[in-house]
């Protein structure tokens, strides 16, 4: 596959976008052997990547780009926003890129929901996964957005590879 594909994923506090990200992640790259990138977006800076004391801190905590390579990983930590473009040429090679949040990005978005949909998600999705614990009947879900069961990760993949955004 040599297009690369992008999606979004949108839904409040533990809807499941993570655990959902992470089967569909799984399932591309031990199943479908695409390989998977992802971004997440950490709206209220309280991700923690590093430990206090430790060198790669010290260095970050200058406020200077940095990276650290080892013989398995790459991590690079910058002080600085990123667009997506900028994120995507760091990422170099992939088949399909996930992002969870950042809603206006202009990427197909699916939003995830358990017990109750809020409705001011529905005008950034193209398509919503539920479980059984959300009654679609009380909602009005406009006819272009389709319906994915939220545990049937094959399912999302499918959306994605045929909805995905060409980035």
């Amino acid at each position: 596959m040599s297009k690369r594909l992008a999606v979004a994923f949108t839904g409040p506090s533990n809807s499941g976008k993570t655990t959902l990200i992470l089967k569909i992640a799984r399932k591309l790259i031990h199943e479908h052997g695409l390989e998977v990138a992802i971004i997440k977006h950490d709206p209220k800076d309280k991700a923690r990547f590093d430990v206090e004391g430790k060198d790669s801190y010290k260095f970050s905590d200058t406020g200077a780009e940095v990276i650290v390579t080892s013989p398995s990983r790459t991590t690079y930590f910058s002080q600085r926003h990123s667009e997506l473009d900028e994120m995507i040429r760091l990422f170099n090679d992939f088949d399909v890129l996930l992002v969870e949040g950042l809603k206006n990005l202009p990427l197909p978005r699916i939003s995830i929901f358990r017990e109750t949909i809020d409705p001011e998600y529905i005008p950034y999705m193209d398509a919503i996964a539920v479980d059984e614990s959300v009654n679609l009947q009380a909602y009005e879900i406009p006819k272009n957005i389709e319906i994915l069961d939220l545990n049937n990760p094959q399912e999302a993949i499918e959306w994605i590879l045929q909805h995905g955004k060409k980035v």
